[in-house]
């Protein structure tokens, strides 16, 4: 992920933080300079003794391999770090070197997923897992707990630590996913394609910006419908087929909250080409689990003078669609 993409994606997780009260304690330090520590990092891999390690803030967001490292020069009380991989990866965590006083209050704790304005990605109705299994508590279970593998390309933890000159270090490594679900893109334009192999489960491609998106393909098991049903017409029922692709639009992380801009339930080529003018933008496969389903699609970041505008009076407040 190029610097100029990853910027705006940190200025949006530092904005929605600060909602959650995790920025009073942000350290002084210049939002990018974990950024610009990043250029040159293909050519550094090219060794192979090569181990990237950087400090790690107390607000941060890590999207590469390393050991990232915390001590707190005063008591940090509400801090975050957000992980993103590439959509073909997920992210294993494991902590090191762990200094903190539990029994004070201290914690550490990893989330399998994101958590934004109070909402998860993935929600709960799309993770594999209930939600008190997605926590790994170092301090509630330190022989089992300084470990953890994500289900998808995003991860997080939580600390806090009192003391001063208390802290860890984290070890980030990316491991290769053959079967993607629940994407958080770390980019505003881009192609993807989902596949779905017999397995009975809902996987969304999530696009933390107002992008038109266009659907290239769709292979679903089970063809019902030949029409595409926006949400201010009839709604088509897709959902009663067992196997469809819907688009959502929202303003925050947990597609169970989004409004549904349109769903599919057909198999074909070619098919619509839709903006959606909302803060997160997502494209969901539902899965029976009885066909190999997949959707391929093309997204690009809206212009503002593309951004449409909003009805008064009616759902389309939420965020516009068009």
């Amino acid at each position: 992920m190029s610097l100029a993409v990853r910027a705006p994606l940190l200025v949006f997780l530092i904005s929605l933080s600060s909602r959650m009260g995790l920025s009073r304690y942000v350290e002084d330090v210049e939002a990018t300079d974990g950024l610009y520590s990043l250029l040159g990092l293909d050519q550094k891999r090219d060794s192979e003794d090569y181990i990237f390690r950087r400090p790690l803030r107390c607000l941060d967001m890590l999207a590469t391999d390393g050991y990232f490292s915390f001590a707190a020069s005063r008591p940090q009380l509400a801090c975050a770090a957000f992980i993103i991989a590439e959509p073909s990866e997920v992210i294993s965590l494991e902590l090191f070197d762990v200094n903190i006083d539990c029994s004070a209050g201290d914690f550490i704790k990893i989330f399998d997923g994101w958590v934004l304005k109070g909402e998860k990605f993935p929600s709960s109705r799309d993770h594999q897992l209930p939600m008190h299994q997605r926590y790994t508590d170092y301090c509630s279970s330190p022989g089992s707990g300084a470990s953890s593998r994500s289900s998808q390309n995003v991860a997080m933890i939580f600390f806090r630590i009192h003391s001063p000159d208390s802290g860890f270090t984290l070890a980030v490594k990316k491991l290769h996913n053959p079967f993607p679900c629940n994407i958080m893109s770390q980019s505003p334009e881009g192609s993807f394609t989902m596949v779905m192999p017999h397995q009975r489960r809902n996987c969304s491609f999530s696009i933390i910006y107002p992008v038109e998106i266009r659907l290239t393909e769709l292979g679903l098991g089970q063809a019902k419908s030949n029409e595409l049903m926006l949400q201010r017409q009839v709604w088509s029922g897709c959902s009663g087929s067992g196997d469809f692709v819907e688009l959502l639009g929202g303003n925050g992380v947990d597609t169970s909250k989004m409004f549904p801009v349109a769903d599919l339930c057909f198999s074909t080529n070619g098919l619509a080409q839709m903006k959606i003018g909302c803060d997160n933008s997502v494209v969901r496969v539902v899965s029976s689990g009885n066909y190999i389903n997949r959707v391929s699609f093309q997204y690009r970041l809206l212009e503002h003078n593309e951004l449409p505008k909003t009805q008064e009076n009616s759902l389309d407040n939420f965020c516009s669609v068009e």
